[in-house]
């Protein structure tokens, strides 16, 4: 046993048997506090394999307790930690946003970290974890046609999913930090991959007109005609009920979509809107008839279902029911819209599209006929200008073949006066 000066605490030297076999350690102790309850000191132990290294242990931690910087992590495991982040720190947040979250911590965070003591968390253990996402975090299932046997490969994940990944790790160790479980995020302290943006790919002006035209054979055709002449999303359209709609107005108001939960947390449900905001929108004229349209094919599908019928039942249900719905008054699924719209794509040769392609076409519409960015990010349902900015701040081949005839237009009006 070796003594140490005053409020340096002592180290021994341990022996202990495990399983047969001898390990010879050394340990220390420091006081790190006193409990605020019975005024006793608190004692921190450390240990480690030589005299110097637990030497070292106990200065650090000496010196951190004079400078009132000394901070004793956690000792929970990051998986129990995460549990606990998503029990108890996220019920401000959606139901969606909620299961997302999950589903990334179970798949990736909680497998790669899990195990580690949320106070032993490093950087570049975190960096180390998104490298490996970025060379093979992604697993592929592939079944054999004729055998039946499924195979399954890794492959990268995107630079995107990595940083959502890493936008979630962050919520939950800043959480820790605030709580007092973490000095620090060790997640601020790496680097990001670089994402790439994607392209969008609207309609050009003669394949909005040829899915217009193909669109009026489908059953659902009042639903995607409308969706890429006012840009609400799937979800936004499948969600929009009879009172918000104004046809005195001529507008519509989006306050809810449609989601779907697995059928033990309700199936089908009505949600607020993705950005959690109301908007009213006015779109073009056309659009109110063809809501005007479905509304008496709607009557005309409940009395030609008879009993068969599942939505409204009574005056009051109706003012306030679905506006698309199927033949018997049920309400779309996503997957349904999706394929309907798939279908009519491939016939007009656009198959690589699909329906999120048509509100981005209504987004450029809009700007190509003169619509300004804040006026754009309104109907569109954007947090701010900014992000509609990011998105399609980009400016098409007619936007500028107009730019420079309008130009042009400018330059001879001065010209002439020279001549």
């Amino acid at each position: 046993m070796t003594k140490r000066a005053n409020n340096e605490g002592t180290i021994y030297k341990k022996t202990v048997t495990k399983n047969g076999k001898t390990y010879t350690y050394w340990e220390s102790q420091v006081t790190v506090g006193s409990d605020p309850g019975t005024g006793k000191r608190i004692r921190k132990t450390f240990s480690a394999k030589t005299q110097k290294a637990v030497k070292e242990k106990m200065q650090n931690a000496s010196t951190a307790i004079q400078k009132k910087e000394y901070f004793e992590p956690s000792t929970m495991s990051t998986s129990n930690w995460l549990n606990l982040w998503l029990d108890e720190y996220t019920s401000d947040k959606k139901y969606l946003t909620i299961k997302h979250y999950k589903a990334q911590i179970e798949t990736h965070i909680k497998p790669a970290l899990g195990a580690t003591r949320l106070g032993d968390l490093k950087a570049s253990q975190i960096q180390k974890f998104y490298n490996e996402l970025m060379r093979s975090g992604h697993e592929v299932k592939t079944k054999d046609k004729k055998t039946g046997k499924i195979t399954i490969r890794k492959e990268p994940l995107s630079a995107k999913s990595v940083r959502n990944i890493h936008g979630i790790l962050t919520k939950t160790l800043n959480t820790a930090v605030d709580i007092g479980y973490l000095r620090s995020n060790p997640a601020d302290r790496v680097t990001l991959p670089r994402v790439e943006k994607k392209e969008i790919r609207p309609l050009d002006d003669a394949q909005i007109i040829a899915y217009y035209a193909a669109a009026a054979e489908d059953e659902y055709c009042y639903l995607l005609r409308i969706i890429p002449f006012t840009g609400l999303r799937e979800a936004e359209a499948m969600g929009l009920t009879w009172d918000c709609v104004d046809f005195n107005a001529g507008t519509l108001k989006i306050n809810k979509q449609l989601i779907k939960r697995p059928n033990a947390d309700g199936g089908f449900t009505l949600a607020e809107t993705k950005s959690s905001k109301i908007r009213i929108i006015k779109p073009a004229a056309t659009v109110m008839q063809l809501l005007k349209a479905r509304q008496q094919q709607q009557i005309d599908q409940k009395e030609l279902a008879g009993d068969s019928w599942e939505g409204w039942k009574t005056e009051k249900e109706k003012a306030s029911a679905l506006v698309f719905t199927t033949a018997t008054g049920k309400n779309l699924s996503p997957q349904t819209v999706y394929n309907h719209c798939k279908k009519i794509l491939k016939k007009i040769g656009a198959e690589d599209r699909c329906v999120h392609d048509l509100r981005h076409t209504y987004a450029v519409l809009s700007l190509q006929n003169g619509d300004d960015i804040k006026t754009v990010q309104g109907n569109l349902g954007h947090a701010t200008a900014a992000f509609t900015l990011d998105v399609y701040g980009h400016v098409s081949e007619k936007m500028k073949d107009d730019s420079a005839a309008r130009m042009e237009s400018f330059i001879s009006s001065f010209k002439k006066g020279e001549k």
